[in-house]
C-alpha cells in the first residue's frame, strides 16, 4: 500500500496536467512531482499454451471442469481459454456471442469451438448443461447483453462467472437471488486489483470522513472497444466518497483515444489493444497535501487467471451445495489459492 499511497505535507511547485483538466479544481492544477508512471502488474499470456486434455464426463475425483466461454471471439474470451487450457479445464467446443458471429468457428489452443447466435440458446444452452453436468459458464461478452444472459443461465440453472462490465448490476443480482444459481459477479477480476479496493472499503469503513473537503481527479484508460467507464474505477470513487469526498462519477475522465494514451498516459504502443490504467488524485483545500492511488496493467493475463480462479472456487461450492450462491472476488480471494 505503500507504494500506492503518497503525501506531500509541504507546498510543492504546480503544473496543470491535461489528463486532469476537466476537475472542477483549479484548472486541473496538481503537485508537478505527481506522473503516470507505467507500472505493469501483468503481461499478456504466451499463445504457445500445451493443450491437456481431458473427458469432463468421467466420474473420476480428479476431472477436469468442464466450462463454456461465451465471447470467445474476444481478446478476453481468448485469454480465458488460454489460462483454462493450462489449468487443465476442458473448453467445451460452444459458444455464444452476437448474431453476426454466428456459424464462426474460433480455434484457440488447438481446440475448435463453434460460435451460435441469440436464436435457440436456451435449446442449446440445456443440452450442453445435459451433457455436462458440471458446466460452468464464463461470460465475457458486451454490456448490452449480460442481463438477458444471465437470466438464461439462471433459467436453464447453470453456475456462472460473470466477467463482463456494465449492464443493470442491480437486476444482474436479483437474477441470481431469485434463480437460485450458483454465481461469481465480479467487474474486476485480476485478484491483486481486487485486494487493493478490498483494503480501500475497509479503510472507507473505518474512517468514515477521512477526506472531507478534499478535491479528486479521476483518469481511467482502457482500450478503444471497451465500451463503458471502469467499474473498478466506480469502486474506488465510491470509497472515496465514503471517505468525504464529493465526487460525481460523470467527472471521470475516459480516455480511449490512442494518440493520448501513449503521449499523455504512457501506455506502451504493445499495449494500446489490451490495458487499464487508473490514477486517483486527491488535493487538500489548501493545496497543500495530496495523495495519490495508481494502479496499470498491461494485457489480460491477471484477469484471465483470476477467473480461472473464480472457475475453481465455483465448482468447489456446487460441488459442497453451499447454502450461499451470490460471489464476488473478495470471496474468491479469501478462499486461499485455488490452484
Amino acid at each position: 500500500m505503500a507504494s500506492l499511497l503518497k503525501a506531500s505535507s509541504n507546498i510543492l511547485r504546480s503544473e496543470k496536467l491535461p489528463f486532469l483538466s476537466r476537475s472542477k479544481t483549479r484548472q486541473g492544477v496538481v503537485p508537478k512531482k505527481v506522473t503516470f508512471r507505467l507500472v505493469p502488474i501483468a503481461l499478456c499470456l504466451s499463445t504457445s499454451i500445451g493443450t491437456v486434455e481431458h473427458d469432463p464426463r468421467s466420474n473420476s475425483p480428479d476431472i477436469a471442469i468442464p466450462i463454456m466461454v461465451n465471447g470467445c471471439t474476444g481478446k478476453m474470451g481468448k485469454s480465458v481459454i488460454q489460462a483454462a487450457d493450462s489449468a487443465g479445464l476442458y473448453v467445451v467446443p460452444v459458444s455464444f456471442d452476437a448474431e453476426k458471429k454466428s456459424g464462426q468457428t474460433v480455434e484457440v489452443c488447438g481446440k475448435k469451438i463453434l460460435v451460435h447466435g441469440p436464436s435457440d440458446r436456451e435449446s442449446i444452452l440445456a443440452s450442453v448443461f445435459q451433457e455436462y453436468p458440471s458446466l460452468i459458464v464464463v461470460d465475457y461478452t458486451v454490456p448490452a447483453t449480460i442481463n438477458d444472459n444471465a437470466e438464461l443461465y439462471g433459467k436453464v440453472g447453470v453456475p456462472f462467472v460473470m466477467g463482463t462490465t456494465g449492464g443493470d448490476r442491480d437486476r444482474l443480482y436479483k437474477t441470481v437471488e431469485e434463480s437460485k444459481v450458483y454465481a461469481v459477479i465480479s467487474p474486476q477480476m485480476g485478484k491483486q486489483v481486487v485486494a487493493f479496493l478490498a483494503a480501500m472499503e475497509i479503510m472507507a469503513e473505518q474512517f468514515p470522513g477521512a477526506f472531507s473537503g478534499y478535491s479528486l481527479q479521476v483518469m481511467e484508460s482502457h482500450q478503444a472497444g471497451k465500451l463503458d467507464t471502469s467499474g473498478t474505477a466506480k469502486a474506488i470513487i465510491s470509497c472515496f466518497q465514503k471517505l468525504g469526498v464529493s465526487f460525481d462519477m460523470d467527472q471521470i475522465q475516459m480516455i480511449r483515444d490512442a494518440k493520448q494514451q501513449i503521449e499523455m498516459v504512457g501506455v506502451p504502443e504493445e499495449h494500446l489493444s489490451g490495458h487499464a490504467f487508473h490514477l486517483y488524485h486527491l488535493t487538500s483545500p489548501d493545496q497543500t497535501v495530496s495523495f495519490e492511488f495508481q494502479h496499470n496493467v498491461c494485457g489480460r493475463s491477471i484477469y484471465a487467471e483470476g477467473t480461472v480462479d473464480a472457475i475453481l472456487f465455483l465448482a468447489k461450492k456446487v460441488k459442497s451445495k453451499a447454502d450461499k450462491r451470490l460471489y464476488n472476488m473478495i470471496d474468491v480471494l479469501r478462499e486461499g489459492n485455488m490452484r
